[in-house]
């Protein structure tokens, strides 16, 4: 429906406005701030993304997934049998059997997910693309983040980006697949808004703003204009796509903001692994950090916290 995207107008400085709003929002304290964390922990893709990836310290991300707070904390918050686990592991594909394989033999049934299509620069050939997101399907990522072609973007070829999209979401086979837009790489937020409408249209299960490697990555005026666009979306097909800002996030406060925003965007449905993921490295860190201090009034030493 290029109607759609023809007639796109944001309002740039509408739009900074209520992200310098969202930056003064009151916290919540005490067990409201617990629940918040919590919450936060079911939606994070747990990532590790560095180019000495090994099986050792995928294996230790895995048991980390599994158990993200210490178990003497949940039980002091009464949470120890409610099942928390992050919402993901996120890899790349030469990792993914290391993380299927270990978590399989950990007893859980934490989804793994792998980027593609060229991540992070997007700057390979369709047919490589596609065939990278095969092989992470049958590796046995159950989840796929691509990233798109910026240069489609910039020059507007939206057909084009459109037909690319589609074709890695049909080699995605059952696979979730999450659509990276590379925010900060894009020029305005009318684009943001536009590449955001083109990824769901062609059949994107979450959209998401950032590969981490940008020099800008999750912010929130590109987060408030891709859930507004989510929002249209939804109002004219009755289809819900997901929401993953990533890349920057490495705060509790910033996790539970980032989750304000979505319930006031989107709505409490929204605020569920299946709908809305935190793209996050050493955020679970400082998650456990802030709940260790919750629970015993002061902060963890480092030996204490279980690295991810």
């Amino acid at each position: 429906e290029l109607g759609w995207i023809s007639k796109v107008y944001v309002n740039r400085p509408a739009v900074v406005r209520h992200a310098e709003q969202i930056k003064k929002w009151k916290t919540v304290k005490g067990n409201w701030q617990v629940a918040w964390l919590l919450k936060a922990v079911t939606c994070i893709d747990l990532t590790t993304l560095s180019g000495d990836d090994a099986p050792s310290n995928v294996h230790r991300l895995c048991f980390k997934a599994k158990r993200p707070i210490r178990e003497d904390l949940l039980k002091a918050l009464d949470m120890h049998d409610k099942g928390i686990t992050v919402g993901a592991v996120c890899v790349y594909p030469a990792r993914v059997s290391d993380a299927v394989n270990t978590l399989k033999a950990a007893g859980c049934n934490i989804p793994v997910a792998s980027v593609a299509a060229g991540f992070p620069s997007g700057q390979t050939p369709l047919e490589t693309k596609l065939t990278e997101i095969r092989l992470a399907v049958e590796y046995g990522a159950q989840e796929i983040d691509i990233v798109i072609s910026r240069s489609l973007v910039l020059t507007g070829q939206w057909e084009e980006l459109y037909e690319e999209i589609r074709l890695c979401r049909a080699a995605c086979g059952e696979a979730h697949m999450k659509t990276i837009l590379a925010t900060g790489e894009l020029g305005s937020l009318a684009n943001v808004y536009k590449a955001s409408m083109i990824a769901m249209m062609a059949g994107s299960d979450f959209i998401k703003t950032s590969t981490g490697k940008e020099v800008e990555n999750a912010t929130f005026p590109v987060g408030i204009v891709m859930m507004r666009a989510i929002k249209e979306y939804h109002w004219q097909t009755g289809y819900k796509v997901g929401f993953k800002p990533a890349g920057g996030i490495r705060t509790a406060q910033e996790a539970i903001t980032w989750l304000m925003l979505v319930k006031e965007e989107l709505g409490v449905e929204w605020l569920t692994p299946e709908l809305f993921r935190l793209g996050a490295s050493s955020l679970l860190a400082d998650i456990e950090q802030q709940i260790f201090y919750h629970v015993t009034g002061s902060y963890a030493l480092q030996h204490e916290l279980a690295m991810a």
